[in-house]
């Protein structure tokens, strides 16, 4: 069973709806789920919120939020995930904010960081990965992969 699976199969049995606040990802984290026959008992809403702009309107990120510790942090990830179960209405909420390269970093905030936010019944825990220069997509699907492994483990938890 793929860690997709064990994660709709989990959402089903608490009965929880998901919502994903994807930026570096792009959708990538709806797009497996969706994969898996059942997905639609589970999932009503997703964002994808690439710009600035779309994370304070569509999540209510705070612009200061964004100001003051940059889009790519876990204060971020944390206000995303929180908004996107509010807007989405749903029990848990995933918030997804990186550098996937190959430009855009920097000293503090190097390629392939990516800031997590996970959102369950409104507990809220965060967590940064540093998947290094390994390239874009793979950038990309080590987020998806650590997504889905780590709600998985958090939600067996609850």
């Amino acid at each position: 069973m793929t860690a997709e699976e064990k994660l709709v199969d989990l959402l089903i049995q608490k009965n929880y709806h998901i919502s994903f606040a994807e930026s570096c990802t792009g959708g990538l984290c709806s797009a497996a789920l969706v994969n898996v026959a059942n997905a639609s008992k589970v999932l009503d809403v997703s964002f994808t919120t690439y710009a600035n702009e779309a994370k304070i309107e569509f999540l209510g990120v705070n612009p200061d939020t964004i100001s003051k510790y940059g889009v790519v942090s876990e204060e971020v990830a944390r206000e995303m995930a929180k908004g996107v179960c509010a807007a989405a209405k749903s029990e848990v909420g995933v918030g997804v904010s990186g550098i996937a390269g190959p430009t855009g970093g920097t000293k503090t905030k190097p390629v392939g960081m990516v800031c997590f936010g996970f959102c369950i019944n409104g507990t809220v825990k965060t967590y940064t990965k540093q998947f290094g220069e390994i390239g874009r997509n793979n950038v990309r699907a080590a987020s998806v992969d650590f997504v889905f492994k780590s709600l998985t483990e958090l939600i067996k938890n609850t």
